[in-house]
């Protein structure tokens, strides 16, 4: 009979009461509150947890059986399970068991695989889950409408993008976002995959990628990579290895930034590329146009050419050319200084031309409303600064004056390097404005006191410092 007799809901409730009794005679955890010691609090709710977890594993009392029939084969398994519980977790089941005792479910075999997992979280609250259970739990917690469940899995996805996995799964996870509509996690995802692009293209899950997520990746200036060649030749793969229509391998092919590219890996790819070869209508235009970037001087180029559009405007490239990769043992000891080079522009015509850039950094930097602690001179002033009033500090400014690179912005990134679940990435992007040597929030939130801190790597803070040269329009281009 099913529990929506009245016998048999009396019969349910007796059995958690039980349940609940026998764990609260049980010794538990008393906390006194406040001041009061007359006010306590008894917490027994990880045995009264273990309680449940035992009615589902030995079927006591059961009045509901659930059958789980895996669609894609013979396997069926069974649960015996309480209606009571069942009805309580979601309304899907309470709809489902309506002048029923049996269960008949149909799933998929990944649902299939982590059904008892599922089952128990409805018994105790509590589940523990893998990379490649995500998708098939947050299925379950949809279809049968458990909210807690649900959003959990969604936030453990989120914060499990640099996990390691055999076959990947950031871009599973963003296609999975895509047909669930969930925003948050589209955006994690493409934003994990743009940081760590170089990482992406070497693994398995690049030729997974979809044409939508494709074009978007491409459209941004922030893809971390090593260079705009590696990302030409990552495409080259992806279009050999998908059959997706004209119109996308267009777009695709019309986004690489060919002007980022010297004229001899241009000439090269030209020679050798049997995509370009194929597609080279669709992009014998951006190819010119690339040449005379790169033969001209960019004050003459910006007459006839907007400078300012996506195709002259560089990602965040990761070869020496463009940056510093900066390791800085012990953050927390002393201040730190670099100097280090740069081309002028991405034009060919200033390659030859170097810019010196002085990098400082400094770990414990008092911010200028606190410093004139340091003028007085009673002792009980400088100690009533606080460690964490102080935060660190960057600092990037040329060695060179303004007149050397005139007609030239610089934007300056940070990226910082964080180890993940075991795995390296990039999970912090900072961009200064082209007008300042600072930024303000720099690691505002980084506690490098702690060894534990996930800015640190071993005890070291793992910095990539990119200038991304960026032609000023002096000059409007002719129409």
């Amino acid at each position: 009979m099913a529990c929506r007799d009245i016998s048999s809901v009396f019969t349910c409730w007796s059995i958690l009461i039980l349940i609940m009794l026998q764990t609260f005679s049980s010794e538990g955890a008393v906390k006194s509150i406040g001041s009061d010691s007359t006010v306590t609090t008894i917490n027994h709710s990880s045995m009264l947890i273990h309680r449940l977890q035992e009615l589902l594993q030995n079927g006591n009392s059961s009045d509901v059986t659930v059958k789980v029939h895996n669609v894609n084969s013979h396997e069926v398994k069974v649960f015996s399970s309480h209606y009571l519980v069942l009805t309580l977790q979601s309304p899907v089941f309470e709809q489902l068991l309506n002048n029923q005792t049996v269960l008949s479910l149909q799933e998929p075999t990944e649902c299939a695989a982590v059904f008892e997992k599922f089952i128990r979280y409805l018994y105790c609250g509590e589940i523990t889950i893998t990379v490649d259970q995500a998708i098939p739990l947050h299925k379950l917690a949809t279809k049968y409408q458990v909210s807690n469940l649900q959003q959990g899995v969604a936030e453990y996805m989120t914060h499990h993008l640099a996990t390691e996995s055999s076959q990947g799964h950031v871009v599973s996870w963003y296609n999975y976002a895509i047909k669930t509509g969930n925003e948050e996690l589209q955006e994690s995802c493409r934003q994990f995959l743009a940081w760590n692009l170089s990482a992406v293209i070497n693994s398995e899950e690049w030729t997974s990628v979809s044409d939508n997520l494709m074009t978007a990746l491409l459209q941004r200036s922030d893809l971390v990579i090593q260079s705009e060649v590696e990302l030409f030749m990552a495409v080259e793969e992806w279009i050999t290895r998908r059959q997706s229509d004209l119109p996308i391998m267009e777009t695709v092919l019309k986004s690489i930034r060919y002007a980022m590219i010297t004229p001899k890996d241009l000439f090269q790819i030209q020679k050798q590329s049997q995509v370009l070869s194929k597609y080279y209508s669709t992009v014998h235009d951006l190819l010119f146009i690339a040449f005379q970037f790169h033969s001209s001087s960019p004050l003459e180029f910006a007459k006839y050419f907007d400078v300012n559009c996506s195709m002259f405007i560089p990602r965040n490239y990761l070869s020496s050319s463009w940056g510093y990769q900066w390791i800085i043992n012990n953050p927390t000891r002393d201040d730190r200084s670099i100097s280090f080079q740069t081309h002028l522009g991405p034009s060919s015509h200033d390659s030859h031309k170097k810019v010196t850039w002085n990098a400082l950094f400094s770990p414990r930097w008092l911010p200028v409303s606190l410093r004139s602690v340091y003028s007085d001179s009673s002792i009980g002033a400088i100690q009533s600064v606080k460690p964490e009033d102080s935060k660190p500090r960057l600092v990037i400014s040329p060695a060179m004056t303004s007149s050397d690179f005139a007609g030239v912005n610089f934007q300056k990134t940070i990226l910082v390097g964080v180890k993940q679940q075991g795995k390296l990435s990039v999970k912090h992007v900072y961009n200064f404005h082209q007008s300042t040597d600072e930024m303000n929030d720099f690691l505002v939130h980084a506690d490098l006191q702690k060894r534990t801190s996930e800015y640190l790597i071993d005890n070291s803070l793992h910095l990539h410092i990119i200038i991304k040269p960026i032609y000023q329009p002096l000059i409007k281009a002719k129409k």
